[in-house]
Parts: structure tokens; sequence; C-alpha cells
């Protein structure tokens, strides 16, 4: 399964990334914004964002009602922008301005949980990181690769099954193939590749 995604969906964990960013900080800011937002509107977001607040600790020194007004569009806009100005104080602070690489450091930043700091580790660094999102939960429980609801557990569990080095891109190809063709209330299973492996294929789980 791991290699037909590859095939439908080709490309390195940075180049399937939709978030457009030009370094670990600003991916980091993205991915924060990210959350219950789509990545176009994060994208047509980021630019102003970057422009006025070029690193963590220009960040760090923000006015929130500043960087509310710059993110408002994304939604919860009151809730990101305080996570955004105390991911820059904390990088500032804590790691010399500079966006950890470990998953236990990244996670102790604010807005930063396991799915986001895997997004990091895997897109921004080239590192082992799995993110599970409610497009990859849903896929690895319709193809039987896991009953849990649990996104660490099926992290864990997904980790069991692909290599290292290829976790990231893999996520990113579940969320691609989640969008396009097993989508969430009527996927697709005629056009699915994986309909002949798949135990849910027709029926629309609860």
């Amino acid at each position: 399964m791991d290699q037909r995604l590859e095939e439908l969906y080709p490309g390195t964990a940075a180049q399937l990334c939709a978030l457009d960013y030009s370094s670990p900080y600003e991916l980091l800011a993205a991915t924060i914004l990210s959350a219950q937002c789509t990545d176009v509107r994060v994208n047509q977001v980021t630019p102003a964002l970057f422009l006025t607040y070029r690193s963590p600790r220009e960040l760090a020194a923000a006015r929130a009602a500043e960087v509310e007004q710059i993110v408002r569009s994304t939604g919860f806009y009151r809730a990101k922008a305080a996570n955004l100005i105390g991911m820059g104080r904390t990088i500032s602070d804590r790691f010399d301005g500079v966006v950890p690489r470990r998953l236990d450091e990244l996670v102790t930043i604010p807005g930063v949980g396991r799915k986001t700091g895997n997004v990091l580790r895997s897109v921004a660094f080239g590192l082992p990181g799995l993110p599970v999102d409610t497009h990859v939960g849903r896929l690895a429980r319709r193809l039987g690769l896991t009953t849990s609801t649990d996104p660490v557990k099926i992290e864990h569990e997904l980790n069991a099954m692909i290599p290292a080095g290829r976790r990231g891109a893999f996520s990113l190809r579940m969320i691609l193939h989640g969008r396009a063709t097993c989508v969430a209330r009527r996927p697709r299973c005629s056009d699915c590749e994986f309909a002949e492996i798949c135990p849910k294929v027709g029926a629309i789980p609860a």
C-alpha cells in the first residue's frame, strides 16, 4: 500500500506539504494556523505574518492585537495569536531562537502537539515523523490498519508498518487520498486504488 500511494502521489514529504514556508520557523507558524483551517487560507495569511515577524524573537515581542488582526481569517484567531506569540517566546527563551528537532522538545511549545511536531520533523527536517490527522485516522480505520480512534495509538501502530524514513510522506499521501477519493461522507470506492483490500468498500463508517 505504501508503494502504491507513492505511485499515486509522488514526492518527498517537503514536496507533498501544501503549506508555503521557507524555514522551520515559518512551517511551524503555518502549521499552528492550519488547525481547523484550510491550507489555502493559511497560505493567504502567512505572507503578511512572515513579513511582519521574520523570526521567533520578533514574534515573541509582538502585540497580541496585531497578530490577531493578521490571522483573523484563519478562525480561532485569539487562541492562535496567543499560541504564535507563545511559540516565539518559548523558542527564543529556551532554544536560543532555533526551532528544536526533537519531538519531546517540540511538544513543549504552545500550540504544538504530536501531530504538529511530527509535521516539523518530517517536512522541515527530513526526520522520522508520522502526523495523524482526521484523514489519516479515517483511512487507517477504513483500510483495517487500526481499530483505534486515539491519534497517538494510531501513530505508533502505523510506525510499526512504515519504515522510519517514509513516515512523513506516507502521512501526507494518506491525507491527499482522503481528500481526493476516500472522503469522509461519501467515499468514492469505485475510483479507489485500494478497493480490493478495503473492508469498508461501499460503506460510510460512523
